[in-house]
């Protein structure tokens, strides 16, 4: 096992893994902006490094500096800021640092979602009608007359649903291909979009999987991640309601056959988008670190992702048979942000109370502050129950029961949520939150 290592990360992410470090007897180190201090994470940590601003998170240069200074041996970069940025990746093992993830190049193959895109479907992974490298917004229209409506327009690189839009007819695309190519290359330094065929009423549905260090790829069963708001999810949940025995086999032979494809090692996530109606389900990307809501396919799978990949990195064997499924788990993201318009309210936190019975990968604490340099998320509450019933009785005792004070927090609008007839049977899909917003306005 490793005997260091350097979490580039902060918050309930590198609080998440510092807990399973330190249960392996390896020694960590966190990093922390000045607006960090008093958080969680850092005190559970062995050692931290201050870097002189929030901006260093997404330093290269400042990171490698803090795994030199520490004599860390690996690192792990969490989600977020660096962790799919291929420089970084090659850049730590120029400097003899272990990485806690996949390789530089299946990272860099991956993260272009026009060559991931044309990549899959070469290798026998169903993708959706559609082109890709298009740099400018009349490209876009030409290719989206041949297509047809309605479309899916998106950033070629990067994630989080930034540029991301519907395009009905001739006139939207262009609108959202101009926003698409502007956020692409202001945020990723990439103005290329690609065009999707749109499945009205889809469900956003993804594989775990682990690449052993034998070479062969391990899939944990699917996560349902349609709940989201401008893109961005709010509510996972593992196994999905829409997603039987049978389809399921399908989906994981398909991302088990998109990981084998690049030669992925590591933990990484396949996305697939489905039409419940038809059964039928089309790749969208592969997210090359540890997501967000990976706690629910650890509540329901009985792994602990985190000590995989430290294994895996590590070359160490790691078990050939892992345990059954069980139950049934729903993850939901507390953010710091008004709860109807969903936009970030940062400030000091004065009462925290955690509710009991369910999982709560927290980042904050009492009298700790929510900054606004960086994402609002505040912790994940994970119910994990004998079926579904039981883990959606869990999660509304979990919200009514969480106490946050201070800044305005998203609290409401998942007792909302999950009091919504729509999520409570379980057939809903990506145009949820939206629904229920719409709803509201009404009355």
């Amino acid at each position: 096992m490793i005997p260091s290592l350097l979490v580039a990360n902060r918050g309930e992410i590198a609080r998440r893994i510092i807990r399973t470090a330190r249960r392996l007897g390896v020694r960590t180190i966190a990093l922390q902006s000045e607006v960090d201090t008093g958080l969680p994470y850092v005190a559970e940590a062995d050692e931290s490094v201050a870097l002189s601003s929030p901006r260093d998170f997404l330093s290269i240069d400042a990171v490698l500096a803090a795994a030199r200074d520490t004599g860390a041996a690996a690192v792990h970069p969490g989600y977020g800021f660096l962790s799919e940025n291929t420089e970084f990746a090659r850049r730590c093992a120029d400097a003899g640092l272990v990485w806690v993830g996949p390789s530089a190049e299946a990272m860099e193959l991956l993260a272009d979602k026009a060559a991931a895109r044309a990549h899959m479907a070469a290798a026998g992974v169903p993708v959706l009608p559609g082109t890709s490298g298009l740099a400018s917004a009349d490209e876009a229209v030409a290719a989206g007359a041949d297509l047809g409506f309605p479309l899916m327009v998106k950033a070629v690189s990067g994630g989080g649903g930034i540029g991301m839009g519907i395009a009905h007819d001739p006139v939207s695309l262009q609108r959202a291909a101009r926003t698409a190519l502007s956020r692409g290359g202001g945020a990723f330094g990439d103005a290329r979009i690609l065009l999707e065929r749109y499945v009205p009423r889809a469900r956003h549905v993804e594989v775990q999987v682990v690449g052993m260090p034998d070479g062969s790829v391990r899939a944990f069963g699917e996560r349902d991640c349609s709940v989201q708001r401008r893109h961005q999810k709010v509510v996972e949940e593992c196994p999905s309601p829409a997603v039987g025995a049978a389809l399921r086999d399908r989906l994981c032979a398909a991302a088990v056959r998109a990981a084998e494809s690049v030669g992925y090692r590591n933990a990484g996530t396949v996305e697939f988008l489905l039409d419940p109606a038809t059964e039928e389900f089309h790749f969208l990307e592969v997210n090359t670190r540890l997501q967000v809501e990976h706690p629910i396919t650890e509540q329901v799978h009985g792994v602990d992702l985190v000590e995989l990949q430290l294994r895996i990195a590590s070359g160490e064997d790691v078990p050939a048979d892992f345990p059954a499924p069980r139950g049934h788990a729903i993850e939901l993201r507390l953010y710091a942000e008004d709860p109807v318009r969903f936009l970030p309210r940062p400030g000091r936190i004065t009462e925290w109370v955690e509710p009991n019975g369910v999982r709560v990968d927290a980042g904050y604490a009492a009298n700790t502050e929510v900054s606004p340099h960086f994402d609002p998320l505040l912790a994940k509450v994970v119910a994990h129950g004998a079926d579904r019933a039981d883990a959606l009785a869990r999660a509304r005792r979990a919200v009514a029961e969480f106490v946050v004070r201070g800044p305005q927090c998203n609290l409401p609008f998942l007792a909302e949520l999950l009091d919504s007839p729509e999520f409570s049977s379980g057939t809903y899909d990506t145009g949820v939150v939206d629904r229920i917003t719409a709803r509201r306005k009404e009355n």
